[in-house]
Formats: C-alpha cells, sequence, structure tokens
C-alpha cells in the first residue's frame, strides 16, 4: 500500500459517498466536480489494493473491505478534527459544527428553539441538527451529541441525565363527547386509542395512581402510528385517546382542543438524556452546548430537571 496516497481529501471524499451514498450528491456538497470525487476513490483504493465500493449505474455501495475501512476512516477523520480544536482551544469556543442528533417529534416542538438561542449566544457556532427516532451509532454518523427519551442500554458513550418528561393521558373534547369521561382507569376498558406501532407493549396502557400504585388497562382501536407528531394529529382529531409527554400537547392543552384524562392518574415519567461521544466531550464549543441544554431543558413543559447528571 503506498500511503502517500492516503491523504485526507480522499479519506474525506470516501466518507461522505459512503454515507451519501452517491457522488453526485458529494460533488454538489463539497462544492467541486463529479470527476474529482471519483478520482479521489479510485485513488484511494488504489492506494489500498482494495475495492471500496460496488457500483451501479444508479448508486454505489460498500463492499465489505468498505465496511472496515469507513469505520476506522471516521474515527481517524474525528481525531484528526478534534486534535486541531484542541490546540486551538484557548477555553473559549472555537469557531466550528457541533453536530446534534435529536429525538424527532422533541427536537421540532421544542430542542430546535434551544438551538436557536445557543447560536444567538455563540454565533460562531455551527450547529447541525438532526432529527430522527432511530438508535444511531454516534461514532460511525459524525455526531457530537444525541438528545434521547427512554431508557439507554449500556455503552462507551458519556451519559448527561437532563431530567424526567411527564406523560398525560389526553383526548379530544369530541372524542370524549362519544365515549365518555372516565373517573377510574377501569372506566377505560372499550376505549378507542391511538397507538404506536414502534412502542413495544403499545395496546397495553400503564398508569400511575396517586398512591404509586400501577393500574394497567388494554387499549384498543383501530389506528397505529410511528411517530409522535401524528399522535398529536391523531388525538387532535379526535381518532382516541392515549399517553402524551406534556411538550408534545401543552398548547393543545392550555386552548382546550385536547383534554386531560384522569388526571390523579398518569402514564410513568419517562427519563431524558443526553449521550455524548468521550472524545469530543472537551471540545470547548461542544461542552458549552452540552451546558447550555442542561441549563435549559426545565423550559421545555414537562420536563422535570433531574438533580443528578
Amino acid at each position: 500500500m503506498d500511503q502517500s496516497n492516503v491523504t485526507l481529501d480522499r479519506m474525506r471524499s470516501f466518507i461522505r459517498v459512503a454515507e451519501r451514498g452517491s457522488l453526485s450528491a458529494v460533488a454538489r456538497e463539497m462544492a467541486i466536480g463529479q470527476s474529482s470525487v471519483t478520482r479521489h476513490i479510485r485513488e484511494l483504493e488504489e492506494a489500498l489494493g482494495v475495492a471500496l465500493f460496488s457500483r451501479t449505474t444508479r448508486r454505489v455501495a460498500l463492499t465489505a473491505e468498505g465496511e472496515r475501512y469507513y469505520a476506522n476512516a471516521v474515527q481517524i477523520l474525528r481525531l484528526v478534527e478534534q486534535a486541531g480544536d484542541e490546540a486551538r482551544d484557548t477555553g473559549r469556543a472555537s469557531a466550528g459544527t457541533v453536530r446534534v442528533s435529536c429525538t424527532a417529534a422533541l427536537g421540532v416542538r421544542h430542542i430546535s428553539r434551544l438551538i436557536f438561542a445557543f447560536q444567538d449566544r455563540h454565533p460562531d457556532i455551527a450547529v447541525d441538527f438532526g432529527l430522527t427516532d432511530e438508535r444511531i451509532d454516534l461514532v460511525r454518523d459524525g455526531v457530537d451529541i444525541a438528545i434521547r427519551l427512554g431508557p439507554l442500554a449500556d455503552s462507551s458513550l458519556k451519559r448527561r441525565a437532563l431530567g424526567l418528561s411527564r406523560r398525560v393521558l389526553v383526548g379530544s373534547p369530541a372524542c370524549l363527547e362519544r365515549q365518555g369521561r372516565p373517573t377510574t382507569p377501569d372506566d377505560l376498558a372499550g376505549f378507542d386509542g391511538v397507538r404506536m406501532s414502534n412502542i413495544a407493549g403499545s395496546d397495553r396502557l400503564t398508569l400511575e395512581g396517586p398512591d404509586g400504585a400501577l393500574h394497567a388497562v388494554s387499549l384498543g382501536g383501530r389506528l397505529r402510528v410511528d411517530h409522535g407528531l401524528a399522535a398529536r394529529e391523531a388525538y387532535l382529531a379526535g381518532r382516541g385517546i392515549g399517553p402524551a409527554h406534556v411538550w408534545l400537547v401543552d398548547d393543545l392543552l392550555a386552548d382546550g382542543r385536547l383534554e386531560v384524562l384522569l388526571p390523579d392518574h398518569a402514564p410513568p415519567a419517562v427519563p431524558l438524556n443526553l449521550l455524548i461521544v468521550p472524545e469530543r466531550a472537551g471540545i470547548a464549543r461542544v461542552r458549552l452546548l452540552v451546558e447550555f441544554l442542561a441549563e435549559t431543558v426545565a423550559t421545555i413543559p414537562g420536563i422535570e430537571r433531574s438533580s443528578r447528571g
């Protein structure tokens, strides 16, 4: 292998093509000709002595060798970037980009405005804000921090507990006029519900009473959705009742378009956490955004700040 031909520019082109699956898309993104991207890939493959991509007329896809090289190349480039950041860092935020991944509905409804406020305070810091409910690989996908709802699996990532997200049981006035207004959890039997197809056990509703006792109720209904924003619209349209994070429906509750059922019984709260790539945690701009989110998350309706973290 000719190491001198394995340059950072060629490695960057390779990584972006692997992620986008398109030479032309990467050329537009990098503001260079497609022939330059093609040349970078060809020269890198020649230097390594392996084919990194299999090519069709419409798309390029990683070979098995390309998959292995991609995982290592991402980490190498991030270490190069980190070394430059730390060399320039004098205790203030150096200009640059923080890459953030966030649960989609929470990001749309509330985290986006916090990101805007952060950038107003730090105009030299760019934020690449991605919204997804998938559990992505932060290192592989080049993400610095992720904002996640729900229990977390053990991992090598750093965790910063932000708090708990309170939930309520909601329905529209029209839905409740049709089905009735329950006074106990047992009254919910037979109610139409809006269920989440991407959450296991969403056909069984668990409510916590004022004494801490848990009540399980079967939830029927003809509609399943796989996104919180779709559930919000379904509740609003009277398609059924169901659990909702307070931050998802706070405005609808405030103006009476939705009502809280059984206010003394609520679905258990859900943990809200920040996940941080350890190698990025010490970089000033990443650290600043982490601290800003930890300070301002309590402005989101229904988020109870964690006493730990």
